[in-house]
């Protein structure tokens, strides 16, 4: 879904707004003229689904910031915030992290645009559309909570610049239970389908809710509604893990929440934000890459030996997660007339790449090809789903029988015995297949923070810091200093 309107240039508080756009002249849709038609209240909707695709940034640092990737690139300071968390030597002075926290606030402001005005004019699909807001500003809040804490609540109203003189850090247990009144809202108002490909729906509400809680160590809570998805929404396993991340299998049963990009219009590196593109894709590809099915990148966000190997020789999910790049090459020695696959080492190079995210041959080409990859995150899935309520039946009710049968679905696919164990070799079996079977998609960081496993898994990680990233240096100045940092930094 394309931005069809400009919902305000610089539409968050406590973000700075490019100088290109200062003498911009835009309509002024902030005022009680607008909202007076379903059509008014669509358009601001797609303006807020429309920061999703700004959440590319959160993929691909929070897959660097594990053990499961390095973070590659050409040297050692290209885009330095990056290799900073790579490190784990990110400061409160990082571009990248800045980014996270204007993008989100953004998302979170357009969407309580339309909670401002929620009440101007009824129509019949109203609860849909409220239904929809609210799962989006949900989202946007669990991604600012699970990167930096506690942080600025604002409900039913939007940020201005100059509040922040005012408004103060809202307690993480007080943002989430925001998002779970939001999310339930959702899941109570939103159909199973939707007309509109990529529109949020009731599952995806009950997924990011299960999630919520279990992030907060709400098990009991997390596993019932989990299991009345499982049970009663529409979603299953496909049936080929080989297919699940190619292009031309988008929004299958398997996609919980999915975010929508595209590669109809060109983006550049003026306005990241901007791109209706998967930036990440082109960030993850092999750099010059010249061979079949694949496109070149930027060759960031490298997987490592140990995460290789971490896979059985039989589990059918390795190859299609990671790219082998000198296997690959070997098997296509007959390339373009037996000149062979061809690519350049970037920095940290390891010979692997995220195959799941990587450029695939056959888009538009357009702009900036790195820029603009069509390939849709697959930001729920049904995988994911059934791995979370394995552990929070392991962690909340005991019921391990139920576990292992939700574990064992995920495994079945990819060529693996069932599991028999219980307790806590169960726990940790669980860990690792949520390890496996999600690598490359930006969730084992936030997975090893919250089941206090990242001190003893990640290099250079310091306990009592490193499970929040600093809050912005620039937005504490612009508090006047009120704000405190997150600890130890």
């Amino acid at each position: 879904m394309k931005l069809k309107i400009i919902i305000a240039l610089c539409f968050v508080s406590l973000t700075s707004c490019s100088d290109d756009f200062v003498d911009v002249e835009s309509q002024d849709i902030n005022s009680e003229n607008y909202f007076n038609s379903e059509e008014d209240y669509q358009n601001a909707l797609i303006g807020a689904y429309d920061l999703l695709q700004a959440s590319y940034l959160n993929v691909l640092i929070g897959e660097i910031a594990s053990n499961n990737t390095l973070a590659g690139g050409e040297s050692a300071t290209d885009v330095v915030g990056i290799q900073q968390v790579d490190d784990m030597i990110h400061t409160p002075d990082n571009q990248q992290l800045r980014d996270i926290w204007s993008w989100m606030y953004a998302g979170v402001n357009r969407a309580n645009y339309i909670m401002e005005f929620q009440d101007k004019t009824d129509f019949a699909n109203k609860s849909n559309v409220i239904g929809q807001t609210r799962f989006l500003r949900a989202y946007y809040y669990f991604e600012l909570v699970k990167w930096f804490g506690d942080v600025p609540l604002s409900v039913d109203k939007r940020i201005f610049f100059g509040d922040q003189t005012e408004i103060d850090r809202t307690p993480k247990e007080e943002v989430y239970a925001q998002i779970e009144q939001d999310l339930i809202f959702a899941a109570d108002n939103l159909p199973y389908t939707q007309v509109d490909e990529g529109r949020v729906t009731k599952g995806a509400a009950q997924a990011l809710l299960g999630k919520a809680y279990l992030y907060q160590g709400k098990y009991d809570q997390a596993a019932l509604i989990l299991d009345e998805l499982i049970n009663n929404g529409p979603h299953d396993l496909m049936d080929d893990f080989s297919l699940v991340f190619e292009n031309d299998n988008e929004n299958t049963e398997e996609s919980v929440f999915e975010v929508q990009y595209s590669d109809l219009e060109g983006a550049g590196f003026g306005c990241l934000q901007c791109s209706e593109g998967n930036v990440a894709v082109g960030f993850s590809g092999p750099r010059n890459f010249n061979g079949p099915l694949f496109e070149s990148g930027f060759s960031f966000n490298v997987p490592t030996q140990e995460t290789y190997d971490a896979f059985d020789d039989d589990d059918i999910r390795r190859d299609f997660s990671i790219l082998n790049i000198e296997a690959f090459a070997e098997e296509n020695a007959d390339y373009n007339n037996g000149a062979g696959v061809s690519w350049t080492e970037g920095f940290e190079h390891t010979g692997f790449f995220n195959r799941k995210y990587i450029p695939r041959q056959g888009d538009s080409n357009i702009g900036d090809q790195n820029l603009t990859n069509p390939n849709n995150y697959r930001s729920i899935r049904f995988a994911d789903v059934l791995l979370m309520a394995a552990e929070a039946h392991n962690l909340g009710d005991g019921n391990d029988g139920l576990a292992r049968t939700y574990l064992n679905r995920v495994r079945f696919r990819a060529n693996l015995e069932d599991i028999t164990v219980g307790g806590n070799a169960l726990t940790e079996a669980i860990y690792l297949e949520r390890r496996l079977e999600l690598v490359g998609e930006g969730h084992h960081f936030f997975d090893l923070v919250r089941t206090n496993r990242a001190a003893s898994e990640i290099d250079g990680f310091v306990p009592g810091k490193h499970e929040l990233f600093p809050i912005p240096e620039i937005e504490i100045q612009l508090t006047g200093n009120r704000w405190e940092q997150n600890p130890g930094y």
